[in-house]
């Protein structure tokens, strides 16, 4: 059983083993992060850590029952009722409706805990597992963007306040 937990200092060793055994993988579907991304990543861990605090980003990871991390799940650019949705999952957990459900659990967070209205996000055009999981999540297309130079599209995903959330347990 997976668990979705929001981001802290005991997460640092899982992350960076994801991140490092999925780089090629993720590299397929957006730009690598670079050599300085892992070398000073412990320095980048607590940046974000810094940056979670101020209410500006809430970051979690899905982690399975070993504690080894399936996925990120981020809401980024917080403001006015509104964050942007990134996400990215474990190469050897697509396929299996870990990206849709662990969407599912952060647009409840969204709304029942952090008090959002609206979330965005945008996948490439080519990056059909992404596309799929936000139309299976509710989100709606508005309109294409660039994405590094990728054709993509821009989805939204209003969260009233009268709908029943998904589990987030």
């Amino acid at each position: 059983m997976s668990e979705i937990q929001r981001l802290d200092a005991r997460h640092a060793d899982a992350l960076l083993r994801f991140e490092r055994d999925n780089r090629a993988y993720f590299a397929r579907w957006v730009p690598d992060r670079g050599d300085a991304y892992f070398a000073g990543f412990a320095e980048r861990h607590t940046a974000l850590l810094a940056e979670q605090a101020t209410g500006r980003c809430h970051f979690h990871v899905l982690v399975d029952d070993d504690g080894a991390v399936l996925g990120r799940f981020n809401l980024v650019d917080v403001a006015d009722g509104s964050a942007e949705l990134g996400f990215r999952v474990a190469e050897r957990a697509c396929g299996r409706g870990v990206a849709t459900d662990g969407v599912r659990r952060v647009i409840g967070l969204a709304r029942d805990a952090y008090g959002l209205r609206r979330l965005v996000a945008s996948a490439a055009r080519d990056n059909a597992g992404s596309l799929g999981v936000l139309r299976r999540t509710g989100f709606s297309a508005v309109g294409a963007v660039l994405l590094d130079g990728r054709p993509g599209v821009r989805h939204v995903r209003e969260l009233g306040c009268d709908e029943a959330g998904p589990p987030i347990g």
